[in-house]
């Protein structure tokens, strides 16, 4: 797929942008059987897009054999319907082969994350995103987060790179992301896309759209497709009541419950796709599996949103 083609379908999609968790067996060897059938589970719930091995797949974890077979069965589970976007990541030189192997694999386009560790000054960033673009052909979105943060004057450079199509931002600088995209605007026109990539995105998407930013990720989709479909679609349509209702009845409580562990924004996910029946298995260390009393509270809080969907809370 061609940069274009690909903006193209990710600019005003259908449904949410989801983020699949990689699945594990007890052994805590990769299940690639359960990885197909959640990523299928998520395109016939709605998906527009798959973003494979990203930081809810647990990008961090994967040896660079298994990325290339989880990316490879996203590609086979979405099957052409829609775009499979592919993690990549760490140093330079290891980002280009992630982006490389995910090549390989099939994938449609790049979520570049940043690199490991390192705070580096703007020159350094703008050539680091600048090799791993210029290592495939596929299509990149810049991700701008902990050590990866830009100034305006870099985001016009990334901008005019060839290959770059995009920002996400996992920041939450309101103020920067404002800069950010009148500074393109300004000095760099034309279709570059923007993502609030912050954790559970629906909470904060109303004040990016506030700033012209429409495209968001979407974690909990993973376990409760219909109430982010649902929220979704509220947004677009502009029922403010919908929104209102989910944010105050489904999607706060999450977020103060995801506040409860680090690491939750992944860990809590995947406890909640077990919890609608789908064994994705554990998080792979650092990580930590949720307590127990947090997944309980969990599972109220799915009956309660389902419940918001069919009018009875």
């Amino acid at each position: 797929m061609t940069p274009a083609p690909l903006a193209a379908r990710l600019r005003d999609p259908r449904g949410p942008l989801f983020f699949p968790v990689t699945a594990y067996g007890p052994d805590g060897s990769l299940d690639l059987d359960v990885y197909r059938e959640h990523v299928r589970r998520g395109v016939g719930a709605g998906a527009a897009a798959v973003f494979a091995c990203c930081g809810t797949g647990e990008f961090h974890a994967l040896l660079p054999e298994e990325f290339e077979a989880c990316v490879g069965a996203a590609v086979a589970a979405a099957d052409g319907r829609v775009p499979v976007v592919a993690g990549t990541g760490y140093g330079t030189a290891l980002a280009v082969r992630y982006a490389r192997l995910a090549e390989a694999a099939g994938a449609d386009g790049l979520l570049a994350m940043p690199p490991y560790l390192v705070a580096a000054g703007q020159e350094g960033l703008l050539r680091h995103y600048r090799e791993v673009t210029a290592a495939t052909g596929l299509p990149v979105i810049v991700y701008q987060r902990d050590n990866a943060v830009f100034t305006p004057a870099t985001a016009v450079e990334l901008a005019r790179t060839e290959g770059v199509i995009g920002f996400k931002d996992g920041l939450g600088d309101l103020d920067l992301m404002q800069r950010i995209v009148s500074a393109v605007r300004t000095e760099a026109p034309g279709d570059f896309l923007y993502f609030n990539g912050l954790p559970t995105a629906e909470q904060t998407q109303l004040a990016y759209r506030a700033i012209g930013i429409d495209l968001y990720s979407s974690a909990v989709f993973c376990f409760v497709p219909e109430i982010a479909l649902a929220f979704h679609t509220a947004l677009r349509e502009e029922d403010r009541t919908t929104v209102a209702r989910l944010l105050d009845g489904f999607y706060r409580p999450f977020v103060e419950l995801r506040a409860q562990g680090r690491g939750y924004a992944v860990s809590l996910v995947k406890a909640g796709v077990r919890l609608r029946g789908l064994d994705v298995g554990e998080v792979r260390p650092p990580l930590h599996e949720p307590h127990d009393d947090h997944v309980k509270q969990l599972a109220r809080l799915v009956e309660r949103g389902y419940a918001l969907l069919e009018g009875n809370a």
